[in-house]
């Protein structure tokens, strides 16, 4: 059986994770994801117990039981690149033996939820509907790096996007997953329903020009006539993706929720959202109870 080296699969002082400082038992078969770390705790309030809370660095979690379910809340930053962190130490802490440095012999698939914020790219997307990703596309570039399957139906799907966008290729090559079926139906009920484009910036990458000129001028424009199958793109945020592409690859479920902050066909925003985030959150809870 082989052994991953010290300097491939890297652990803290405690023989935990790196990033993360997690261990065997930690964190629940079901993980909530959040960018924001102060998130964390506000999500950890609505719990009934706590029994696990650690911080290192951006990576804040807390497991605890809601209504009789085991959760766990883990913030992952901004950006793919950290959910790239996050997805590989994630599944380390589960299906690897940390002592041995070797993979176990029997896997087990976490589910995970995203709750995060974005910007609506449709005008009848107002700020503070809730959208739900069924696919994400992903102009990022991580899943590129890896082995990644994708169905027929992706391959096609981002296949049509390249040509429908008239994507430029000097760019990354844009990448296209779809969510969890499962997680997605149970969560769905009453959301925006749509595809997610998962960019690798706020600014030039989401099509925003503050003092430097963009190369893309008709970015936004471009990608938001994209339709595949009658599902439309909805938003634009930065994690959605890899989340996506990186957990399907290791054998665990994957969805993202997004409250709308933004809409960046109106040009509306909407900066006071914590009573609005706070709802969604135990809206998202409230349904998680009925996993199994």
């Amino acid at each position: 059986m082989s052994k991953f080296e010290a300097s491939e699969l890297t652990l803290d002082k405690n023989g935990k994770v790196y990033h993360l400082g997690l261990g065997e038992g930690d964190v629940a078969d079901t993980v909530i994801l959040v960018g924001d770390q102060d998130r964390v705790k506000f999500i950890g309030s609505f719990f009934d117990s706590v029994r696990f809370e650690n911080q290192n660095r951006e990576f804040c979690t807390l497991t605890g039981i809601f209504r009789g379910k085991e959760l766990s809340v883990i913030s992952t930053g901004i950006g793919t690149d950290n959910i790239d962190i996050v997805l590989n130490e994630l599944d380390a802490v589960v299906n690897i033996n940390l002592e041995t440095r070797t993979v176990k012999p029997e896997k087990k698939s976490l589910n995970l939820i995203r709750i995060g914020t974005c910007g609506a790219l449709q005008e009848n997307i107002a700020t503070g509907a809730h959208i739900i990703s069924k696919y994400a596309i992903g102009l990022d570039g991580v899943a590129n790096f890896y082995q990644i399957p994708y169905s027929t139906d992706e391959k096609q799907a981002a296949e049509s996007f390249i040509n429908v966008s008239g994507w430029n290729l000097q760019l990354n090559t844009p990448y296209l997953k779809q969510s969890s079926e499962s997680l997605f139906n149970l969560l769905k009920a009453d959301m925006v329903e749509g595809i997610t484009i998962t960019a690798n910036g706020f600014y030039g990458p989401q099509g925003r020009a503050i003092r430097i000129p963009l190369s893309l001028p008709d970015f936004k424009n471009a990608i938001r006539k994209f339709t595949w199958k009658g599902t439309p793109v909805t938003n634009l945020e930065m994690e959605t993706s890899a989340l996506y592409a990186l957990s399907d690859a290791l054998g665990h479920k994957s969805v993202t929720i997004c409250l709308v902050l933004a809409n960046r066909y109106t040009n509306a925003f909407e900066p006071n959202y914590a009573q609005k985030m706070g709802d969604l959150i135990q809206l998202v809870l409230g349904r998680l109870t009925k996993l199994r």
